[in-house]
C-alpha cells in the first residue's frame, strides 16, 4: 500500500453515524506515514466542513435529547485557535490528538474513539464513536462525552453490540495510557510544524467517493 510523503496534503473525514454521507472533512498535512503511525497536522485557519442543524444552529447549542434526531446540514468553516496534531496507529479503533495553548504550551492528549481509519487515494475516512478520553500532561486521564455516547444509543445511532465494542476499545486505550505506551511515550508534544508548510485547501469535491489507494 502506498504511503504519503511528509508535506503531502490529504483529507481526514468522518461519515455520519446513521448514513453514508460525510459530515466532517479536514484538510491536513502529512507529518509521518509508515507502518507505525500516520501523523498529520491540522493548521490554524484551515477551512473544514462540520455538521450543523438544518437551520444552521451549532450542534453544541442544541439540547442533547434532540441533538441527534433533528435534521442536519453541513457548513464550511475554519479551524480557529491553535492547530491539532493527529496520530493514528494502523488498525487501532482510536486516534490520539494533541492540543496546545497559544505559545506552544502543551495542553493535553485527546483519545478519539472511532472506526479504524480506512485509507484511500485522497486521505482517510472513519466514523466517530462519541466516547472519548482526555489525557493530561501528567498522565492522568478521564472519560469524556459519556452523555453523548449514551444518547447516541438511545437514538439508535449505535446498537448494544457496537456500544460494547466501543467500550472495549476504550478500555484498551486506557491500558495503553496506564502503561504509557505509544504514542504517549514518543515525545510528540515537543514536535513543531515546518514553518514552510502552506495551509491545505479544502477541495470542492471534499465529499467524493473514496477511491482505492494505489499500491
Amino acid at each position: 500500500m502506498g504511503r504519503w510523503t511528509p508535506g503531502s496534503h490529504i483529507l481526514w473525514r468522518y461519515r455520519e453515524n446513521a448514513g453514508d454521507r460525510f459530515h466532517i472533512a479536514r484538510p491536513v498535512t502529512v507529518v509521518r506515514d509508515d507502518a507505525e503511525v500516520l501523523a498529520v497536522w491540522m493548521a490554524p485557519g484551515t477551512e473544514c466542513v462540520r455538521p450543523v442543524l438544518a437551520d444552521g444552529t451549532p450542534l453544541h447549542q442544541e439540547p442533547l435529547e434532540s441533538r441527534y434526531t433533528k435534521p442536519r446540514a453541513v457548513r464550511r468553516d475554519r479551524w480557529f485557535g491553535t492547530g491539532v496534531l493527529k496520530l493514528a496507529r494502523p488498525g487501532e479503533p482510536w486516534s490520539v490528538w494533541l492540543f496546545w495553548e497559544p505559545g506552544w504550551r502543551f495542553k493535553n492528549w485527546y483519545v478519539n474513539l472511532e472506526e479504524p481509519l480506512a485509507r484511500w487515494s485522497g486521505g482517510v475516512d472513519s466514523e466517530d464513536h462519541f466516547l472519548d478520553i482526555s489525557v493530561h500532561p501528567d498522565g492522568s486521564w478521564h472519560w469524556r462525552d459519556e452523555d453523548e455516547f449514551a444518547q447516541a444509543q438511545r437514538d439508535g445511532l449505535m446498537d448494544a453490540a457496537q456500544a460494547e465494542r466501543v467500550r472495549a476499545a476504550g478500555r484498551a486505550a486506557v491500558e495503553v495510557i496506564r502503561a504509557w505506551g505509544p504514542p504517549f511515550c514518543d515525545g510528540w508534544q515537543h514536535w513543531r510544524p515546518d514553518p514552510a508548510w502552506s495551509v491545505p485547501v479544502l477541495p470542492d469535491d471534499w465529499d467524493r467517493t473514496s477511491a482505492p489507494v494505489s499500491s
